[in-house]
């Protein structure tokens, strides 16, 4: 079942307004975050959860039948509210995308808001408040940049273009990233989900992640797509439909690029 287009106009703007709202509570509290060692690899601040709070509850004063994954639930556990009745709606948020960034005082960070109906996402919104950029688009419309359509272009390979290139490949290094570090001139901006949205307005031929999480990439993608680029995991395969249900954290890998780039970097990456 499509949901009709006055539904998804009202989820946008529920999302766009909510994604503001917890952008602006982040830029307040930059120069005064503590941080914590979530794992390994990532950090967490009091920022992030108060940020996810605004977020579901601005959600739930318009949708409060809907359901909610996000990246900041209890010590271990992701945060996951199942939906309620009809249609079966799925909140996909990543509060602080670049967390790293943001606990050392770098404003580059995203808040990302991605919307999902049977296993696909419908409505995506990435919203970068340092530079006040709303990247937005839901299912089967065009991606915008603060209200103007954005393309993926048509730009190669070359010293002259950018491609986006994760963190944590592991070691040692796959022999494709050095092809990627030699052809382009590779970037890693600290988020995913603006990696993704620089692919989707052009500035990026292409970006590879590696591990995302589903809240890193569930708006960046459908903005993406919108724009032209073509997003798969690193086989050139669908990365949709998922089981939102059953969904606890899984890590993906994820390829973004336009269509002239796309399939070089699925060659690259399978050789």
């Amino acid at each position: 079942m499509c949901l009709e287009q006055q539904a998804l106009s009202q989820i946008l703007e529920t999302a766009v307004v909510a994604a503001r709202l917890a952008g602006q509570r982040a830029m307040e509290e930059i120069n005064y975050v503590k941080a914590t060692l979530k794992n390994e690899t990532e950090l967490v601040t009091e920022a992030d959860r108060r940020c996810q709070q605004i977020i579901v509850d601005r959600i739930k004063e318009s949708f409060p039948d809907h359901g909610f994954i996000g990246e900041e639930g209890e010590p271990g556990a992701i945060f996951k509210r199942a939906p309620r009745g009809e249609p079966s709606i799925w909140w996909v948020i990543d509060p602080i995308d670049g967390t790293n960034n943001f606990a050392h005082g770098i404003p580059i960070f995203t808040v990302s808001i991605g919307v999902f109906h049977q296993g696909r996402p419908i409505v995506g919104v990435v919203f970068d408040p340092a530079t006040d950029s709303m990247y937005a688009a839901v299912q089967g419309g065009e991606a915008q940049l603060n209200g103007r359509r954005i393309e993926a272009g048509e730009d190669d390979m070359a010293p002259t273009s950018s491609v986006g290139l994760d963190s944590h490949f592991g070691d040692p290094l796959p022999l494709w990233v050095g092809q990627i570090i030699h052809t382009s001139r590779f970037r890693n901006f600290g988020t995913t989900a603006l990696q993704l949205a620089y692919v989707a307005a052009g500035g990026l031929v292409g970006t590879v992640v590696c591990t995302p999480k589903l809240w890193d990439v569930a708006a960046g993608v459908l903005i993406a797509e919108a724009a032209g680029a073509i997003v798969t995991d690193w086989k050139g395969q669908s990365l949709f439909p998922i089981d939102l249900d059953g969904y606890e954290g899984r890590p993906m890998d994820v390829l973004a690029a336009n269509r002239k780039v796309h399939p070089k970097l699925v060659a690259w990456i399978g050789a």
